[in-house]
Protein backbone atom coordinates (compact mmCIF):
# COMPACT_ATOMS: atom_id res chain seq x y z
CA UNK A 1 0.00 0.00 0.00
CA UNK A 2 0.89 3.66 -0.25
CA UNK A 3 2.15 4.98 3.08
CA UNK A 4 1.01 8.51 2.11
CA UNK A 5 -2.63 7.43 1.87
CA UNK A 6 -2.67 5.16 4.92
CA UNK A 7 -0.31 5.23 7.92
CA UNK A 8 1.90 8.25 7.19
CA UNK A 9 -0.15 11.07 5.60
CA UNK A 10 1.52 14.40 4.81
CA UNK A 11 -1.39 16.84 4.30
CA UNK A 12 0.88 19.83 3.72
CA UNK A 13 2.85 18.18 0.90
CA UNK A 14 0.23 19.13 -1.69
CA UNK A 15 -1.78 17.47 -4.42
CA UNK A 16 1.20 15.93 -6.22
CA UNK A 17 1.89 13.86 -3.12
CA UNK A 18 -1.51 13.43 -1.45
CA UNK A 19 -3.74 13.40 -4.53
CA UNK A 20 -7.40 12.95 -3.63
CA UNK A 21 -6.72 12.15 0.03
CA UNK A 22 -5.58 15.48 1.41
CA UNK A 23 -6.70 14.91 5.00
CA UNK A 24 -5.23 13.20 8.03
CA UNK A 25 -7.56 12.17 10.84
CA UNK A 26 -6.85 11.98 14.58
CA UNK A 27 -6.75 8.64 16.38
CA UNK A 28 -7.59 7.69 19.96
CA UNK A 29 -3.91 8.31 20.81
CA UNK A 30 -2.91 11.95 21.15
CA UNK A 31 -0.46 13.06 18.49
CA UNK A 32 -0.98 10.12 16.09
CA UNK A 33 -2.84 10.79 12.85
CA UNK A 34 -3.54 8.38 9.98
CA UNK A 35 -5.16 8.56 6.54
CA UNK A 36 -8.79 9.60 6.19
CA UNK A 37 -9.79 6.20 4.76
CA UNK A 38 -9.22 4.48 8.13
CA UNK A 39 -11.85 5.80 10.60
CA UNK A 40 -12.23 2.44 12.36
CA UNK A 41 -8.50 1.87 12.77
CA UNK A 42 -8.26 5.40 14.14
CA UNK A 43 -10.35 4.15 17.08
CA UNK A 44 -7.90 1.28 17.72
CA UNK A 45 -4.54 3.12 17.63
CA UNK A 46 -3.91 2.30 21.28
CA UNK A 47 -3.61 -1.35 20.22
CA UNK A 48 -0.96 -0.96 17.50
CA UNK A 49 2.26 0.91 16.75
CA UNK A 50 3.39 2.30 13.41
CA UNK A 51 6.94 1.90 12.10
CA UNK A 52 7.15 4.86 9.71
CA UNK A 53 10.82 4.44 8.82
CA UNK A 54 10.88 0.96 7.28
CA UNK A 55 13.42 0.82 4.46
CA UNK A 56 15.39 -1.49 2.18
CA UNK A 57 15.49 0.50 -1.11
CA UNK A 58 14.47 -2.54 -3.18
CA UNK A 59 11.72 -1.93 -5.75
CA UNK A 60 11.30 -5.42 -7.20
CA UNK A 61 8.31 -7.50 -6.13
CA UNK A 62 10.14 -10.82 -5.81
CA UNK A 63 13.35 -9.52 -4.26
CA UNK A 64 11.62 -7.10 -1.87
CA UNK A 65 9.15 -9.80 -0.78
CA UNK A 66 12.06 -12.15 -0.12
CA UNK A 67 13.81 -9.48 1.96
CA UNK A 68 10.71 -8.70 4.04
CA UNK A 69 9.83 -12.35 4.59
CA UNK A 70 13.29 -13.81 5.28
CA UNK A 71 15.61 -10.96 6.32
CA UNK A 72 18.26 -12.40 4.00
CA UNK A 73 19.73 -10.71 0.94
CA UNK A 74 18.25 -11.86 -2.40
CA UNK A 75 20.62 -13.65 -4.72
CA UNK A 76 22.58 -15.53 -2.08
CA UNK A 77 23.64 -19.14 -2.55
CA UNK A 78 20.76 -20.48 -0.42
CA UNK A 79 16.99 -19.96 -0.71
CA UNK A 80 15.91 -19.19 2.86
CA UNK A 81 12.47 -19.97 4.31
CA UNK A 82 9.95 -17.25 5.03
CA UNK A 83 8.98 -16.20 8.53
CA UNK A 84 5.88 -18.42 8.30
CA UNK A 85 7.96 -21.49 7.51
CA UNK A 86 10.32 -20.63 10.37
CA UNK A 87 7.35 -20.45 12.74
CA UNK A 88 6.09 -23.78 11.39
CA UNK A 89 9.51 -25.32 12.09
CA UNK A 90 10.04 -24.02 15.63
CA UNK A 91 6.48 -23.53 16.88
CA UNK A 92 5.05 -26.50 15.02
CA UNK A 93 6.98 -28.93 17.24
CA UNK A 94 4.56 -28.47 20.12
CA UNK A 95 1.50 -27.94 17.96
CA UNK A 96 -0.78 -31.00 17.74
CA UNK A 97 -3.68 -29.61 15.73
CA UNK A 98 -5.22 -31.12 12.61
CA UNK A 99 -4.72 -27.94 10.59
CA UNK A 100 -1.20 -27.42 9.16
CA UNK A 101 0.97 -25.03 11.22
CA UNK A 102 1.34 -22.42 8.45
CA UNK A 103 -1.89 -21.28 6.79
CA UNK A 104 -2.45 -18.74 4.01
CA UNK A 105 -5.85 -17.16 3.42
CA UNK A 106 -6.70 -17.70 0.66
CA UNK A 107 -3.96 -17.69 -1.97
CA UNK A 108 -0.17 -17.75 -1.53
CA UNK A 109 1.84 -14.67 -2.34
CA UNK A 110 3.51 -16.47 -5.22
CA UNK A 111 6.56 -14.18 -5.25
CA UNK A 112 9.10 -16.76 -4.08
CA UNK A 113 9.36 -20.26 -2.60
CA UNK A 114 8.05 -19.54 0.89
CA UNK A 115 9.35 -22.78 2.42
CA UNK A 116 12.81 -22.31 0.88
CA UNK A 117 15.27 -25.13 1.47
CA UNK A 118 13.18 -26.53 4.37
CA UNK A 119 11.12 -28.41 1.79
CA UNK A 120 7.41 -29.10 1.17
CA UNK A 121 6.65 -30.08 4.78
CA UNK A 122 6.90 -26.38 5.65
CA UNK A 123 5.09 -25.06 2.60
CA UNK A 124 2.05 -22.93 3.52
CA UNK A 125 -1.38 -24.54 3.36
CA UNK A 126 -3.36 -22.21 1.10
CA UNK A 127 -7.08 -22.57 1.75
CA UNK A 128 -8.34 -21.25 -1.58
CA UNK A 129 -12.01 -20.40 -1.96
CA UNK A 130 -13.78 -17.43 -0.43
CA UNK A 131 -15.00 -17.53 3.19
CA UNK A 132 -17.57 -14.84 2.40
CA UNK A 133 -19.33 -17.12 -0.11
CA UNK A 134 -21.95 -19.82 0.69
CA UNK A 135 -20.54 -23.37 0.70
CA UNK A 136 -23.37 -25.83 -0.08
CA UNK A 137 -27.03 -26.32 -1.01
CA UNK A 138 -29.52 -24.91 1.49
CA UNK A 139 -33.28 -25.46 1.12
CA UNK A 140 -33.09 -25.97 -2.59
CA UNK A 141 -30.94 -22.91 -3.25
CA UNK A 142 -27.78 -23.81 -5.12
CA UNK A 143 -24.77 -22.13 -3.52
CA UNK A 144 -21.07 -22.32 -4.24
CA UNK A 145 -19.07 -25.32 -3.03
CA UNK A 146 -19.69 -29.03 -2.54
CA UNK A 147 -21.99 -30.40 0.14
CA UNK A 148 -20.74 -32.84 2.80
CA UNK A 149 -22.94 -35.62 1.43
CA UNK A 150 -21.45 -35.22 -2.03
CA UNK A 151 -17.92 -35.20 -0.61
CA UNK A 152 -18.61 -38.43 1.29
CA UNK A 153 -20.19 -40.06 -1.77
CA UNK A 154 -17.09 -39.25 -3.81
CA UNK A 155 -14.88 -40.70 -1.09
CA UNK A 156 -16.90 -43.94 -0.94
CA UNK A 157 -16.83 -44.29 -4.73
CA UNK A 158 -13.07 -43.80 -4.80
CA UNK A 159 -12.62 -46.48 -2.13
CA UNK A 160 -14.70 -48.97 -4.13
CA UNK A 161 -12.75 -48.32 -7.31
CA UNK A 162 -9.32 -48.45 -5.67
CA UNK A 163 -8.80 -52.24 -5.74
CA UNK A 164 -5.06 -51.80 -6.37
CA UNK A 165 -4.70 -49.83 -3.12
CA UNK A 166 -6.22 -52.67 -1.09
CA UNK A 167 -3.80 -55.18 -2.61
CA UNK A 168 -0.83 -52.95 -1.79
CA UNK A 169 -1.90 -52.04 1.73
CA UNK A 170 1.27 -53.54 3.23
CA UNK A 171 3.49 -51.15 1.27
CA UNK A 172 5.05 -48.40 3.48
CA UNK A 173 4.61 -45.89 0.66
CA UNK A 174 0.91 -46.73 0.30
CA UNK A 175 0.49 -46.57 4.09
CA UNK A 176 1.95 -43.05 4.14
CA UNK A 177 -0.32 -42.08 1.27
CA UNK A 178 -3.36 -43.42 3.12
CA UNK A 179 -2.35 -41.57 6.27
CA UNK A 180 -2.06 -38.30 4.32
CA UNK A 181 -5.43 -38.93 2.70
CA UNK A 182 -7.11 -39.56 6.05
CA UNK A 183 -5.67 -36.33 7.45
CA UNK A 184 -6.92 -34.46 4.39
CA UNK A 185 -10.43 -35.90 4.78
CA UNK A 186 -10.40 -35.06 8.47
CA UNK A 187 -9.61 -31.49 7.50
CA UNK A 188 -12.41 -31.43 4.91
CA UNK A 189 -15.11 -33.44 6.70
CA UNK A 190 -13.98 -33.91 10.30
CA UNK A 191 -13.00 -31.76 13.25
CA UNK A 192 -10.50 -29.70 11.26
CA UNK A 193 -13.23 -28.19 9.11
CA UNK A 194 -15.06 -26.78 12.13
CA UNK A 195 -12.48 -24.01 12.41
CA UNK A 196 -13.35 -22.78 8.91
CA UNK A 197 -17.13 -22.93 9.44
CA UNK A 198 -18.14 -19.31 9.92
CA UNK A 199 -21.81 -20.24 10.36
CA UNK A 200 -20.89 -20.91 13.99
CA UNK A 201 -20.18 -17.21 14.50
CA UNK A 202 -22.90 -14.70 15.42
CA UNK A 203 -24.22 -12.87 12.34
CA UNK A 204 -23.61 -9.56 14.11
CA UNK A 205 -19.90 -10.33 14.48
CA UNK A 206 -19.62 -11.42 10.86
CA UNK A 207 -21.19 -8.11 9.87
CA UNK A 208 -18.68 -6.23 12.04
CA UNK A 209 -15.80 -7.90 10.20
CA UNK A 210 -17.45 -7.13 6.85
CA UNK A 211 -19.22 -9.45 4.46
CA UNK A 212 -16.37 -9.27 1.97
CA UNK A 213 -13.47 -11.66 1.40
CA UNK A 214 -10.90 -9.75 3.44
CA UNK A 215 -13.21 -9.23 6.40
CA UNK A 216 -14.22 -12.88 6.55
CA UNK A 217 -10.56 -13.90 6.11
CA UNK A 218 -9.82 -11.89 9.26
CA UNK A 219 -12.56 -13.77 11.12
CA UNK A 220 -11.19 -17.12 9.95
CA UNK A 221 -7.74 -15.98 11.10
CA UNK A 222 -9.10 -15.30 14.59
CA UNK A 223 -10.60 -18.80 14.69
CA UNK A 224 -7.26 -20.25 13.59
CA UNK A 225 -5.55 -18.36 16.42
CA UNK A 226 -8.03 -19.89 18.85
CA UNK A 227 -7.20 -23.32 17.41
CA UNK A 228 -3.51 -22.74 18.16
CA UNK A 229 -2.25 -22.53 14.56
CA UNK A 230 1.27 -21.01 14.87
CA UNK A 231 1.30 -18.75 11.80
CA UNK A 232 -1.46 -17.32 9.62
CA UNK A 233 -1.18 -15.03 6.59
CA UNK A 234 -4.02 -13.01 5.09
CA UNK A 235 -3.13 -11.91 1.59
CA UNK A 236 -5.42 -9.08 0.48
CA UNK A 237 -7.39 -10.30 -2.57
CA UNK A 238 -5.93 -8.74 -5.69
CA UNK A 239 -3.18 -6.87 -3.86
CA UNK A 240 -2.35 -3.15 -3.92
CA UNK A 241 -0.19 -2.83 -7.05
CA UNK A 242 -1.79 0.46 -8.10
CA UNK A 243 0.43 1.76 -10.89
CA UNK A 244 -2.69 3.26 -12.48
CA UNK A 245 -6.06 4.42 -11.20
CA UNK A 246 -4.62 4.34 -7.70
CA UNK A 247 -7.22 6.49 -5.97
CA UNK A 248 -10.20 4.56 -7.30
CA UNK A 249 -8.67 1.34 -6.01
CA UNK A 250 -7.91 2.86 -2.61
CA UNK A 251 -11.48 4.11 -2.24
CA UNK A 252 -12.73 0.57 -2.87
CA UNK A 253 -10.18 -1.48 -0.90
CA UNK A 254 -9.06 0.69 2.03
CA UNK A 255 -12.49 0.66 3.75
CA UNK A 256 -12.43 -3.15 3.68
CA UNK A 257 -8.96 -3.23 5.21
CA UNK A 258 -10.05 -0.66 7.78
CA UNK A 259 -13.12 -2.67 8.78
CA UNK A 260 -11.52 -6.12 8.84
CA UNK A 261 -8.25 -5.23 10.59
CA UNK A 262 -9.85 -2.94 13.17
CA UNK A 263 -12.39 -5.61 14.09
CA UNK A 264 -9.70 -8.30 14.26
CA UNK A 265 -7.64 -6.25 16.72
CA UNK A 266 -10.69 -5.49 18.88
CA UNK A 267 -11.92 -9.10 18.76
CA UNK A 268 -8.53 -10.52 19.73
CA UNK A 269 -8.36 -8.03 22.60
CA UNK A 270 -11.88 -8.83 23.82
CA UNK A 271 -11.05 -12.57 23.88
CA UNK A 272 -7.77 -12.12 25.73
CA UNK A 273 -5.76 -13.24 22.69
CA UNK A 274 -4.01 -10.05 21.58
CA UNK A 275 -1.30 -10.25 24.24
CA UNK A 276 -0.22 -13.65 22.90
CA UNK A 277 -0.75 -12.97 19.18
CA UNK A 278 1.57 -10.84 17.05
CA UNK A 279 -0.22 -9.00 14.23
CA UNK A 280 1.78 -7.23 11.54
CA UNK A 281 0.45 -5.54 8.42
CA UNK A 282 2.57 -4.42 5.47
CA UNK A 283 3.59 -5.05 1.88
CA UNK A 284 6.97 -5.82 0.41
CA UNK A 285 7.49 -2.06 -0.08
CA UNK A 286 5.51 1.16 -0.18
CA UNK A 287 4.38 3.16 -3.17
CA UNK A 288 5.83 6.30 -4.72
CA UNK A 289 5.07 9.39 -2.65
CA UNK A 290 4.77 11.51 -5.77
CA UNK A 291 1.70 10.75 -7.87
CA UNK A 292 2.22 9.97 -11.55
CA UNK A 293 -0.58 11.88 -13.27
CA UNK A 294 0.61 11.19 -16.85
CA UNK A 295 -1.03 8.63 -19.19
CA UNK A 296 -1.25 5.69 -19.03
CA UNK A 297 -0.96 5.87 -15.22
CA UNK A 298 -3.62 8.56 -14.76
CA UNK A 299 -2.91 9.11 -11.10
CA UNK A 300 -0.86 6.07 -10.08
CA UNK A 301 1.85 5.25 -7.60
CA UNK A 302 4.83 3.04 -8.43
CA UNK A 303 7.00 0.70 -6.33
CA UNK A 304 8.90 2.40 -3.52
CA UNK A 305 11.30 0.76 -1.07
CA UNK A 306 13.15 3.83 0.19
CA UNK A 307 10.70 4.39 3.06
CA UNK A 308 7.32 2.91 4.01
CA UNK A 309 5.25 1.97 7.05
CA UNK A 310 4.57 -1.27 8.91
CA UNK A 311 1.83 -1.74 11.52
CA UNK A 312 2.61 -4.06 14.46
CA UNK A 313 0.39 -5.08 17.36
CA UNK A 314 0.05 -7.63 20.13
CA UNK A 315 2.32 -10.41 21.30
CA UNK A 316 4.53 -8.06 23.33
CA UNK A 317 4.52 -5.07 20.99
CA UNK A 318 3.31 -1.91 22.72
CA UNK A 319 0.36 -0.03 21.27
CA UNK A 320 -0.06 3.68 20.71
CA UNK A 321 3.48 4.47 19.54
CA UNK A 322 5.24 5.65 16.39
CA UNK A 323 8.75 4.43 15.57
CA UNK A 324 10.90 6.57 13.29
CA UNK A 325 9.77 9.16 10.78
CA UNK A 326 9.85 9.98 7.10
CA UNK A 327 10.67 13.42 5.74
CA UNK A 328 8.17 16.16 4.86
CA UNK A 329 7.06 14.43 1.64
CA UNK A 330 7.49 10.82 2.80
CA UNK A 331 10.31 10.31 0.30
CA UNK A 332 13.18 9.34 2.63
CA UNK A 333 13.80 8.17 6.19
CA UNK A 334 14.21 11.18 8.44
CA UNK A 335 14.73 9.42 11.76
CA UNK A 336 15.49 5.90 13.08
CA UNK A 337 15.72 3.62 10.00
CA UNK A 338 14.28 0.12 10.45
CA UNK A 339 15.49 -2.69 8.19
CA UNK A 340 13.84 -6.07 7.49
CA UNK A 341 16.26 -7.91 9.80
CA UNK A 342 15.33 -5.50 12.62
CA UNK A 343 11.59 -6.09 12.19
CA UNK A 344 11.87 -9.88 11.83
CA UNK A 345 14.40 -10.09 14.65
CA UNK A 346 11.95 -8.29 16.95
CA UNK A 347 9.10 -10.61 15.94
CA UNK A 348 11.25 -13.70 16.51
CA UNK A 349 12.46 -12.48 19.89
CA UNK A 350 8.93 -11.84 21.12
CA UNK A 351 7.91 -15.28 19.85
CA UNK A 352 10.81 -16.98 21.63
CA UNK A 353 12.63 -18.01 18.44
CA UNK A 354 16.44 -17.74 18.51
CA UNK A 355 17.49 -15.64 15.53
CA UNK A 356 20.84 -17.45 15.45
CA UNK A 357 19.33 -20.92 15.59
CA UNK A 358 20.67 -23.18 12.88
CA UNK A 359 18.21 -24.26 10.21
CA UNK A 360 18.18 -27.86 8.94
CA UNK A 361 19.57 -27.65 5.41
CA UNK A 362 19.13 -30.88 3.40
CA UNK A 363 22.78 -30.81 2.29
CA UNK A 364 24.15 -29.81 5.69
CA UNK A 365 25.00 -26.23 4.71
CA UNK A 366 25.37 -23.70 7.51
CA UNK A 367 22.20 -21.62 7.59
CA UNK A 368 20.63 -19.57 10.37
CA UNK A 369 17.23 -18.00 11.00
CA UNK A 370 18.63 -14.49 10.41
CA UNK A 371 22.00 -13.27 9.15
CA UNK A 372 24.49 -11.82 11.61
CA UNK A 373 25.74 -8.20 11.40
CA UNK A 374 29.11 -9.65 10.34
CA UNK A 375 27.47 -10.76 7.08
CA UNK A 376 27.04 -7.14 6.01
CA UNK A 377 23.24 -6.98 6.35
CA UNK A 378 21.96 -3.50 7.18
CA UNK A 379 20.60 -3.25 10.72
CA UNK A 380 19.81 -0.48 13.17
CA UNK A 381 18.83 -2.79 16.04
CA UNK A 382 15.70 -4.40 17.44
CA UNK A 383 12.55 -2.39 18.05
CA UNK A 384 13.22 -2.18 21.77
CA UNK A 385 11.24 1.09 22.09
CA UNK A 386 7.99 -0.81 21.49
CA UNK A 387 8.88 -4.19 22.99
Amino acid sequence: MSHNDTWDPKPESGRDYMGEFAKAIPTNVDGIQIGELFPELAKQADKYSLIRSMTHRNNGHETAAYLMQTGHTPGERLSYPSVGAVFALFKGRDYKGLIPPYVVLTRPQGRFSEEGFLGPKYKPFATGGDPSAPRFEVEGVVARGISDDRQKARRDLLAKLNTMGRQMSASPQVALSEEAKERAYELILGQGREVFDLSKEKPELRDRYGKHTFGQDCLVARRLVEAGVPYIVINYPGGWDTHSNHFQTMRRQAPQLDQGLATLLADLKDRGLLDTTIVWCCGEFGRGPKVDWQPPWNGGRNHYGAVFTVLVAGGGFKGGHVVGASDAKAEEVKDRPVYPVDLLGSIYQLAGIDTRARLPHPMGAEAYVLPSPAEGVKSAGLLTEIM
